[in-house]
C-alpha cells in the first residue's frame, strides 16, 4: 500500500508549487541560455575580444559560486522562501541593468552580481523536497529538470530571434516583467520551509575568500592568451588563485560552521555529486561555447550562421533534455538512480565524440541530440542522488555546496573555451580584410575535454550508493533520516 496520500502531503498544494518553480526554472534559464549565441555580437558590440566576452559567462558564475553558499545558509536560517523572494528582486534588478548596460565594464558589473540568481536553483530544490515525500521527489526533479530544458528551448531559437530582429538587450526587455510576476505569485503562494535552524552563523570570511580566490583564477584562464601564457600576469593569477584555495580549506576545517562545510563531503553520496557537478559543468561550458562559436563564425572555420540559425541549430540540445528528464524522474524510484548516471555518461561521452567528427552543421545538431539527452539523465539523476542522502535541514547548505562545484566547473569551462579558440588561430583574406579566426582543432579539443569529463563523470558514478529501487542503500536511507516507502 503507498503512501503517497498521507495527510502530511498536501498533493494540491505541491503541485502548484511544482509549476510556479519551474515556470521560475524556464525563464530564467532562458534569460542566461539566451546570451549564449548572442556572445560573438556582444563582442561585437563593446569591442572586446572573445577571451573578455568570456568573462560575461565566467563572472556571472564565479559571483554565484561566492554568494550561493551564503543564500542556502540564510534559508536554513531565516527561511527559504523568504530569502528566496529577496534573491528574486536583486536578481530583476539586475536584469534590468544589464539591459540598458551603456558600456562593457558597466555589462560586467551587471551581469556579475545578477549571478546571484544562481541561489534560486538551490533554495527551490529545497522547498520542493520539503513538500514531496520520498517516492516522489524523482518526479518532482525531474519536471524541473525537463523545464531547465524548456528555458533552453526557447532561449535558444527565440531569443536568438529577438537577438537577431531587435538585438540581444531585447530579451532581457521581454523576460524581467514575467520574472517579476513570477515573484509576485511565489510570495503569495508558497508557504515558508518548514525547517529552519536560526541559531546557525555566517561564514562571510569564507565567502569572499572563494570569490577572490576563482575570480583570480578565472580571470587568468580568460586572458591567457591575450597577456600570453608564461606571463607573470597570467601564472601569477591562475597559480595565486589555486594556492589560496589550500589555506582556505585549512580554515573552513576549523570554522564551526564553513560556508564550504567540507564534512558534508563525508557523506558519500554528497562528494559523488559535488565530483560530477565540477566534471560535467566544466566539460559541457567548454563544449556548447566551442559549438555556437564554430555555428556562428566566417568560413571556412566554422558556418557563418547568423544568431537565429544558430539557435534553431541548438534546438535539439533543449528538447533532448525535455524528453529525457521526466521519464527518468518517474523511473528513479523503480530502478535508482545510478542505472541512469552510467548511462547518462556513456550517451554524453559518445555524443560528443560523433561531434567531433561531424563534417556539417546538421550532423553537429543531429549528434547533439545524443549528447543533450546523456546530459538530461546526468542532471535528474545526479540531483536525485543529492537530495535522497542528507536530512531535510541539511538541504540549504547541500544543494548549495553542489551549486558551488557544479559552479567551479562551468566558471572555468567558459574562459577555457575562449582561450582555446583565442590561441589556435590562423589568419585569412576575407573581403580584402586579414581576420584571425581559430582552427578546427580548437574545437576538436573542446570536445575532447567534454569526453574526458563524462568519462571521468562514469568512474565517479561508480562510488555512488543508490537511493532509489530494490538495490537501495541501508546506511544512504539512514543518513537521510527516511524510511524506505513502498511504490505504487
Amino acid at each position: 500500500m503507498s503512501n503517497l496520500q498521507s495527510p502530511a502531503f498536501d498533493e494540491s498544494y505541491a503541485n502548484r508549487v511544482i509549476v510556479l518553480f519551474s515556470m521560475l526554472a524556464a525563464f530564467v534559464l532562458y534569460v542566461d541560455i539566451m546570451l549564449t549565441p548572442s556572445l560573438p555580437r556582444i563582442a561585437s558590440d563593446y569591442n572586446v575580444t572573445i577571451s573578455e566576452v568570456s568573462l560575461v559567462i565566467s563572472l556571472y558564475t564565479v559571483f554565484g559560486t561566492a554568494v550561493n553558499p551564503i543564500v542556502g545558509k540564510l534559508g536554513d536560517i531565516a527561511g527559504k522562501k523568504r530569502v528566496l523572494i529577496v534573491v528574486l528582486i536583486i536578481y530583476c534588478i539586475m536584469v534590468a541593468v544589464t539591459s540598458f548596460a551603456t558600456n562593457f565594464t558597466l555589462l560586467l558589473i551587471s551581469r556579475t552580481v545578477q549571478g546571484i540568481g544562481l541561489g534560486i536553483f538551490p533554495l527551490a530544490f529545497s522547498l520542493v523536497r520539503e513538500e514531496f515525500p520520498r517516492e516522489r521527489v524523482p518526479r518532482a526533479q525531474g519536471i524541473l529538470s525537463a523545464m531547465f530544458g524548456a528555458g533552453a528551448a526557447f532561449g535558444l531559437p527565440i531569443g536568438a530571434w529577438i537577438a537577431n530582429s531587435y538585438g540581444w538587450q531585447a530579451n532581457y526587455h521581454i523576460a524581467l516583467p514575467l520574472i517579476a510576476v513570477l515573484t509576485v505569485l511565489i510570495y503569495f503562494t508558497v508557504k515558508e520551509s518548514k525547517v529552519t535552524d536560526p541559531g546557525a552563523k555566517l561564514d562571510y570570511v569564507g565567502a569572499v575568500w572563494l570569490g577572490a580566490a576563482l575570480g583570480a583564477v578565472v580571470f587568468g584562464l580568460s586572458e591567457g592568451s591575450t597577456w600570453g601564457w608564461t606571463s607573470v600576469s597570467v601564472l601569477g593569477l591562475i597559480f595565486g588563485g589555486l594556492a589560496v584555495l589550500v589555506p582556505l580549506v585549512v580554515y573552513e576545517r576549523r570554522v564551526a560552521e564553513p560556508i564550504l562545510n567540507l564534512r558534508l563531503l563525508a557523506v558519500r553520496n554528497v562528494m559523488v555529486s559535488n565530483v560530477i557537478g565540477l566534471a560535467s559543468g566544466a566539460a559541457l561550458f567548454i563544449a556548447f561555447q566551442a559549438i555556437t562559436f564554430q555555428l556562428e563564425l566566417a568560413p571556412p572555420t566554422g558556418y557563418g550562421f547568423d544568431i537565429l540559425t544558430t539557435g534553431l541549430y541548438l534546438l535539439p540540445l533543449a528538447v533532448a533534455i525535455i524528453i529525457v528528464a521526466i521519464p527518468v524522474g518517474r523511473l528513479t524510484p523503480k530502478y535508482g538512480a545510478k542505472p541512469f548516471l552510467y548511462l547518462g555518461c556513456v550517451l554524453g561521452a559518445v555524443g560528443f565524440y560523433l561531434i567531433s567528427t561531424a563534417t556539417t552543421a546538421g550532423l553537429i545538431a543531429a549528434y547533439l541530440v545524443v549528447a543533450s539527452a546523456g546530459l538530461g539523465m546526468l542532471l535528474v539523476a545526479s540531483q536525485n542522488l543529492l537530495v535522497l542522502s542528507v536530512r531535510r535541514r541539511e538541504m540549504g547548505l547541500t544543494t548549495s555546496l553542489n551549486t558551488v562545484f557544479r559552479n567551479i566547473g562551468s566558471s572555468l569551462g567558459a574562459p577555457v573555451a575562449g582561450s582555446l579558440m583565442s590561441t589556435f588561430v590562423v589568419s585569412y583574406v576575407i573581403a580584402g580584410q586579414t581576420v584571425s579566426l581559430p582552427t578546427p582543432t580548437a574545437f576538436h579539443y573542446a570536445y575532447y575535454i567534454a569526453i574526458v569529463g563524462f568519462a571521468v563523470t562514469l568512474v565517479i558514478s561508480s562510488f555512488a550508493q543508490e537511493v532509489m529501487g530494490k538495490n537501495a542503500n541501508k546506511l544512504t536511507l539512514e543518513q537521510s533520516g527516511e524510511a524506505p516507502t513502498p511504490v505504487a
